[in-house]
């Protein structure tokens, strides 16, 4: 088992450590990114996925930590942004002694990196992981976790796009809108269900047609399309990218404004393909509701199990996304900029502010 580590900043984006893992028994190749433990330990998820390269892995594990640490700070926990990736197909190379082997480099890090699910990994196996390692959350309940945290990722969202809805509309309600989910996985199903409740009409679309088939079972009332491209142009008033990241291309931008769309939110990570997309889309009358704080709900919820887990108590942290959704919406029209870039100085304030208070010394406990 071998553990090759980068120091401080390995990429200029302010980066703590980057850990790459290899261990040969198992086959495991894993990278463990830390951006920032200002706030506290880094939580961010593990992500398991056939990446063409190690060079992709290792800049999707950067993007990823980085935008954990904003994430993690807009939603008000004591905790950094830190981001995991397994190299591999989860069908196919994912087995308990890869993902145990994982967990002990978990747990090598002895804290500073706490994991969870994401993209390719499930409650299951982070019971596996946790078998390695205590640095673990969102495991079962049957092993004292939160179990799926997707529950509270669409409910966050729903909380984001009923603020875009009160910004863009003047009501905080989705009744009567055409809202189009692109990506109905773990998190998209659970936002069709909240969307369908609230009064709206909604528009789906999946690469994966078991994904759409569970959609049209629980709900046959919403309205199936072949591929994005045709989402886009389905005449939406809210579009919303739950897959992965990079949704928010140019040419994207382009068809949401010839279609009028009004407003984005949605699940999926990094969502913006480049630095000036956030821009175009305020330039084209488009409402951007930045995807890591509207996605915090998740986060909010697999931080809640470290303190043992409270389903109230963690989704009444993630109700509050609707009030930070609308403080970002104001801060941005105030200062003349796109919420994206409002929310990441309102993140990294908080980082700066409370960061700093690592550099007051405690006394010490007296001995009693």
């Amino acid at each position: 088992m071998l553990g090759r580590v980068f120091g401080t900043d390995p990429d200029g984006e302010g980066h703590e450590q980057v850990v790459l893992c290899h261990d040969r028994s198992s086959g495991l190749k894993a990278i463990i990114a830390i951006h920032s433990t200002a706030l506290g330990p880094a939580l961010g998820g593990t992500r398991f996925f056939p990446y063409a390269t190690e060079e992709e892995a290792l800049q999707d594990a950067l993007n990823l930590s980085r935008g954990m640490s904003y994430k993690n700070a807009l939603a008000g926990l004591d905790l950094g942004g830190g981001k995991a990736v397994i190299i591999g197909d989860p069908g196919k190379d994912k087995n308990e002694a890869v993902l145990r082997a994982y967990g002990r480099f978990v747990q090598s890090l002895r804290g500073r990196y706490v994991t969870a699910c994401d993209v390719g990994t499930y409650v299951q196996d982070m019971d596996v992981v946790a078998r390695e390692s205590e640095f673990v959350t969102g495991r079962s309940p049957e092993h004292g976790g939160a179990g799926d945290s997707s529950v509270l990722t669409a409910f966050g969202v729903f909380q984001g796009m009923r603020a875009s809805a009160r910004a863009r509309w003047g009501q905080p309600t989705l009744r009567g809108r055409r809202v189009g989910v692109a990506g109905v996985g773990k998190v998209g199903h659970h936002l069709v269900g909240h969307l369908l409740e609230d009064g709206a009409t909604v528009v789906v679309t999946d690469v994966s047609e078991a994904a759409v088939n569970r959609v049209r079972a629980a709900h046959p009332e919403v309205e199936v399309v072949a591929d994005t491209a045709a989402l886009l142009n389905a005449a939406l008033d809210v579009y919303a990218p739950c897959a992965l990241g990079g949704a928010l291309t140019d040419d994207t931008v382009a068809a949401l404004g010839a279609a009028g769309t009004a407003v984005v939110c949605g699940a999926a990570n990094n969502q913006l393909a480049h630095p000036g997309v956030e821009k175009d889309l305020a330039d084209r009358g488009i409402l951007y509701a930045p995807d890591y704080l509207v996605n915090s709900g998740g986060v909010i919820q697999v931080a809640d199990e470290i303190e043992g887990f409270n389903f109230d108590r963690a989704k009444n942290k993630a109700t509050r996304i609707f009030d930070t959704a609308l403080e970002i919406f104001t801060r941005a029209a105030a200062d003349g900029v796109p919420p994206a870039v409002a929310a990441d100085r309102l993140a990294e304030k908080r980082m700066r502010e409370i960061g700093a208070l690592r550099s007051v010394l405690l006394p010490a406990a007296r001995r009693s």
